[in-house]
């Protein structure tokens, strides 16, 4: 839904901006007072912001304490779309958002946070957060310069500067209606630009997830990453090793899910990532089968149909030239195809566990598909109907389909599975009398005991 009257520049393709006379530094520091964009500059309509948000703001404001709408939302406004949530920042604590609401309840452990609940809709509250200088106590650095504890209060100016891009680091006060800006994130989302604040190097050391949400933003929301943001993420692209393999699979979910699965993994291998994130499944990355292609547009034409996606699908399609290649050589030995394609489904899922720890639900139903895929070549009777009636029939027949892009001897087999599920009862005891009777043909006639003397 378009909610802007005025529709910034858009570049024409996605990758660096071009050096020019205008190119920045690094933000590096806010100086002085923010600068204070009017409404009728920004243009952003109250009715399109929570109502929910703006309640909080005003009662944390009348309560003596600033507080602002922050975040995403803010760019998302800004950019023309309409935000799934919004995060109040403010200079009230924990403990003093829990006084002025009722329906708050605390929560997190390295930083405390308030949901404040309205029906279904949660406002998230956060203390201003503070730079988070090396010396701090409350502040844990490793050797390679990871941020591993970081839990300072502190003021508006340092909350907006402590964030990771410019374009996420805007303030709304919905009360005067204008946004406050203390690092040229306003700019920069007029231009369309996606620039970190701060030196690069730097902000990537401390949290190296940056490296997939400057690749997430840059695509999702068709921004141009600046030169001296963009520079440094193939170099630093193996320190995603780092990361916990849990919190790569969030990272996962919101790059692929959102609807621009397959530029995100053209963006990624790029950047060298998608190697750290699944390293050894592809010969060459940039050639991914033609299977792993079309999962990934499939997924993008389903978010846009508005049909439900499953991450479980498409880790069946990463992981599935790895697990076919398995079971051939286990088949070989004289394993059975199912039982093959479980064990070789299984070791691949374990050694991707060390880089993206893929949840259960998803990786259960990636062998699911897997294993149901033998069963597509027995088309007799009953064993048809039982196919039909498993809960992942529909995922394992839609993988067959792909499956035929590399193996194209499967085409008649699929087309045999979509007809027999669109035709009347009729039909489809003719197409199963069909299966039945080409095997009695083929069946080897008994040979005849010789009579004893």
């Amino acid at each position: 839904m378009s909610i802007i009257l005025t529709k910034p520049s858009h570049p024409e393709t996605l990758g660096p901006a071009p050096t020019s006379h205008d190119q920045k530094a690094p933000v590096t520091e806010a100086s002085g007072q923010p600068r204070i964009i009017s409404r009728q500059e920004h243009r952003i309509q109250p009715r399109h912001v929570s109502a929910n948000a703006i309640k909080v703001v005003e009662r944390l404001q009348q309560g003596g304490h600033a507080a602002f709408i922050v975040g995403g939302s803010i760019r998302d406004l800004l950019l023309g779309q309409q935000p799934k949530d919004f995060d109040v920042a403010t200079s009230a604590t924990p403990e003093q958002v829990r006084e002025l609401f009722r329906n708050a309840r605390l929560i997190g452990r390295r930083f405390r946070l308030a949901h404040v609940r309205f029906g279904r809709e949660i406002i998230e509250v956060a203390t201003f957060r503070g730079g988070g200088e090396e010396e701090s106590e409350h502040r844990e650095i490793e050797e390679g310069g990871r941020v591993l504890r970081d839990n300072v209060f502190g003021s508006e100016q340092e909350d907006a500067c402590r964030r990771d891009f410019t374009v996420n680091a805007l303030m709304y006060d919905p009360i005067k209606e204008t946004i406050r800006d203390h690092v040229g994130g306003y700019e920069d989302v007029m231009a369309r630009r996606l620039r970190l604040i701060g030196d690069p190097v730097t902000r990537y050391r401390e949290d190296p997830v940056r490296l997939l949400r400057a690749v997430r933003f840059m695509v999702k929301l068709d921004l141009a990453i600046e030169p001296q943001t963009a520079g440094p993420m193939v170099a630093l692209a193996p320190l995603l090793v780092d990361i916990p393999p849990a919190r790569l699979f969030d990272e996962i979910l919101k790059l692929f899910l959102s609807g621009h699965a397959w530029p995100t993994f053209q963006a990624l291998v790029r950047q060298d990532l998608w190697a750290q994130l699944f390293p050894g499944l592809f010969e060459d990355p940039s050639a991914p089968p033609p299977l792993v292609e079309q999962a990934l547009k499939n997924t993008d034409q389903r978010v846009a149909e508005g049909l439900p996606v499953t991450p479980g699908f498409l880790f069946a399609a990463f992981l599935w030239p790895k697990v076919r290649e398995r079971s051939a050589r286990l088949i070989d030995a004289g394993q059975a195809p199912v039982e093959a394609l479980a064990e070789a489904g299984e070791d691949a899922i374990v050694e991707q566990a060390r880089r993206v720890a893929i949840h259960r639900r998803y990786s259960g139903m990636a062998k699911e598909i897997w294993c149901l895929q033998p069963r597509f070549e027995n088309r007799r009777g009953k064993r048809v109907n039982r196919l039909m009636n498993e809960r992942r029939f529909r995922a394992a027949y839609d993988f067959l389909l792909l499956r035929v892009l590399e193996e194209p001897e499967l085409e008649e087999l699929a087309r045999w599975w979509t007809d027999i599920q669109v035709v009347d009862g009729e039909q489809r005891g003719q197409m199963l009398e069909g299966q039945e009777s080409g095997r009695r043909r083929r069946r080897r006639r008994p040979r005849k005991r010789k009579s004893g003397v």
